[in-house]
């Protein structure tokens, strides 16, 4: 598959590269901001210049409540848990190829982090919060958009952009509008970063959050130890059990990351609470996990004294390289090379939105936005030269979309 260029495509690339310092300074405003997915004053005010930013393509801009989801806190109580705003932008939704792009604008970093600014580690390298995942990423969207807006084929393409304030804790809040928008569009692109070396990723595992809650009896831990029910000893024997379903099917692993409960060493403990992680490659695995978690559950509420709460659920089902999503990969590679950039793949225990547009059978590429790497922790960085060949490979990629170079409405047809 091979991509020609056009003068007037050229023209507008040339235009990206113009614009790249702009990118850059505005990522440094944006990263300024804690937009920490529970700081709710923080994510109001990044809105606010996303929001501002978007604008300039017109298009019906609308920012839409999401409804409250429930979690278990340190106590063994159900709470709800409030969410800012998704920020939509609809552009000619009549248009006969539908484009559905996604991005998140909360990063993993708290209102009380200590990593809160952006510093230059060395030339071409930016280190901040949210500079690659993706803040970054959002401003490669924009950038390719505008191009779009100015093309002499925009008429034929249509798009909704769904920018949201949850992904990085699971996107349980937005789930119901991705899979509204996803059912119906004919492809996805979405914004994670690349890695540094500008691969992106293919298949995706899928992943679910739960929490067990487990009550038994306090008792005095000297003179009536044997009229307790330890909490935190059933706890112990269920991490175990879980922990051991790594590896029993392929690709499958569970990762227990918190025991909380206990007090006082003279107390038997009455109450612990187990939150795990699991990540699985096929989504037969679902059903099979389901069942043996069920099993688990059950052993426990059979001892005598014990109770047994689970919460929680799979959020996002695996992503695999099915041909839809395979001829679309390749479609993008194929732009990368005209733009001189040797595109390739690697599957990936991490999940994203791309998994939920998948969920609802829509065909995606999930890492367009900038190359950067150690994401989550302080010492995120990226690639500033990334932002102009990023912008580029996704304008040319609509560009190509909207003219038929690529034909978009396949994709789903694919077997």
């Amino acid at each position: 598959m091979q991509v020609q260029i056009t003068r007037s495509e050229q023209a507008a690339l040339e235009q990206i590269k113009a614009d790249g310092a702009g990118m850059i300074a505005r990522v440094k405003e944006w990263s300024q901001i804690n937009s920490g997915s529970m700081n709710l004053q923080g994510l109001r005010a990044q809105r606010h210049e996303i929001v501002n930013a978007f604008s300039e393509l017109g298009g019906v801009c609308d920012q839409i409540s999401l409804p409250p989801t429930s979690s278990v806190d340190a106590s063994g109580q159900i709470f709800e848990i409030a969410y800012e705003k998704t920020i939509r932008i609809v552009q000619r939704p009549h248009a006969p190829i539908q484009i559905l792009l996604t991005g998140h604008y909360d990063t993993v970093f708290a209102k009380d982090s200590s990593f809160q600014t952006v510093r230059e580690i060395k030339p071409g390298i930016l280190n901040g919060p949210g500079v690659a995942d993706m803040k970054g990423g959002l401003l490669v969207m924009l950038q390719a958009l505008l191009s779009l807006e100015k093309s002499e084929n925009a008429a034929n393409l249509g798009y909704t952009v769904l920018i949201n304030p949850d992904e990085e804790i699971g996107s349980t809040g937005s789930a119901d509008i991705l899979h509204q928008h996803a059912v119906s569009a004919d492809l996805g692109m979405t914004y994670e970063p690349a890695l540094s070396d500008g691969s992106l990723s293919g298949a995706r595992k899928g992943s679910g959050n739960f929490s067990i809650v487990i009550r038994g009896r306090s008792a005095h831990a000297g003179r009536e130890h044997h009229l307790g029910r330890n909490a935190l000893v059933v706890a112990a024997k269920a991490i175990s059990r879980l922990a051991d379903l790594s590896g029993v099917r392929p690709g499958l692993t569970v990762n227990p990351a918190k025991l909380e409960g206990g007090g006082a060493n003279n107390v038997v403990p009455d109450l612990a609470i187990v939150r795990f992680n699991v990540r699985l490659s096929e989504l037969n695995d679902m059903t099979w996990f389901q069942g043996q978690l069920d099993e688990i559950i059950s052993s426990l509420r059979e001892q005598e004294g014990i109770k047994a709460e689970l919460h929680g659920g799979f959020t996002r089902p695996p992503k695999p390289m099915a041909p839809p999503n395979a001829a679309l990969f390749q479609m993008t590679r194929a732009a990368g090379q005209a733009l001189g950039m040797d595109l390739v793949w690697n599957s990936t225990g991490g999940v994203c939105e791309g998994n939920n547009l998948w969920a609802a059978g829509c065909p995606n590429v999930d890492t367009l936005g900038v190359c950067g790497g150690e994401i989550h922790s302080d010492r995120e960085f990226v690639i500033t030269s990334s932002f102009v060949e990023r912008a580029q490979l996704s304008a040319l990629l609509l560009f190509k979309f909207a003219n038929g170079d690529f034909d978009a409405k396949s994709l789903r047809n694919l077997k």
